[in-house]
């Protein structure tokens, strides 16, 4: 079994945990992968790793059964531009806070790798976004797990989002941006912006306005089967466009949409970790501060 780890920073606090990881794949004799960006971190956190292959995004993963993400929900959207179209099945343990893609806690490390060698977990299979314009913005990732947003940039003045589906027109959204968020995005942004919980087996998009103008303006959901296109306009000829942590600068001269990408990203699921339980817990559904 080959396994690569990848992580984007080690906190002091989380080095044990790390530390305890290589030494569980060590005593499994797993063969270890690490991606360029984690090697880097563990150099500095003086963590030493026998390491037989280095990656870089767009590398090829067929000989990698799983990646390992350590750190928060941040850095799965990050491991995702390494598993790409080889689907490698990633494995998210939390050494962030909030964890709702990364739902390993540190402390379960032994745990979720003995269920990886014994075959006990399942493997989701989740959406990813597509991003099509024509300054060719993100390439050659410009794919996502969680969402597409365009945001006003600068400026006190809000933004108009024309915004068309499968070509038909849908609206003109006066607001600070808009998102186009896939199930799984659906407990990020979007719903920091009123959008609704969408179980990541579904086959959606949705499109959720930033601090719209017309407060009757609702988000609304649409198969991910469609392809949506923007143009975008304002006081400024600049915006900010986002796929999911990545973002640039662009104009209102760019054209833009997006779609639903043709592979998908693979989770790791352990027995013990249900996505409603995850909800109840993130959410604190239930909790009565008067108790």
């Amino acid at each position: 079994m080959k396994i690569a780890l990848h992580g984007k920073n080690i906190a002091k606090e989380a080095i044990p945990c790390v530390q305890d990881l290589v030494h569980i794949l060590d005593e499994k004799k797993i063969e270890i992968a690490l991606t360029q960006d984690f090697q880097k971190q563990l150099k500095k956190a003086k963590i030493e790793v026998i390491s037989t292959e280095i990656l870089e995004p767009g590398d090829d993963m067929s000989g990698i059964n799983f990646i390992i993400s350590l750190g928060g929900d941040g850095t799965m959207l990050d491991t995702i531009t390494y598993t790409a179209k080889y689907e490698t099945p990633i494995v998210g343990i939390n050494l962030g806070r909030l964890g709702f893609l990364a739902t390993t806690p540190r402390s379960e490390v032994r745990i979720a790798v003995e269920a990886l060698i014994d075959g006990k977990f399942e493997v989701e299979s989740r959406s990813l976004i597509h991003v099509d314009s024509s300054e060719q913005l993100f390439a050659p990732y410009n794919f996502g797990l969680n969402e597409f947003t365009i945001v006003k940039k600068e400026t006190s003045s809000m933004i108009v989002v024309h915004t068309y589906v499968d070509d038909e027109y849908l609206n003109s959204y006066w607001a600070d941006g808009l998102i186009v968020s896939t199930p799984t995005g659906s407990t990020g942004y979007s719903l920091s912006c009123g959008g609704p919980l969408v179980h990541p087996r579904l086959k959606n998009f949705i499109i959720t306005p930033v601090s719209p103008h017309n407060l009757n303006v609702r988000p609304i959901i649409v198969s991910d089967q469609s392809k949506i296109t923007f143009e975008i306009e304002g006081r400024t000829n600049k915006f900010m466009v986002s796929l999911d942590s990545r973002s640039c600068s662009v104009d209102d001269k760019v054209k833009i949409s997006v779609k639903r990408e043709s592979f998908e990203a693979k989770l790791i699921r352990f027995d013990h970790n249900k996505y409603f339980d995850t909800l109840r817990q993130k959410l604190n559904w239930g909790v009565d501060a008067r108790n």
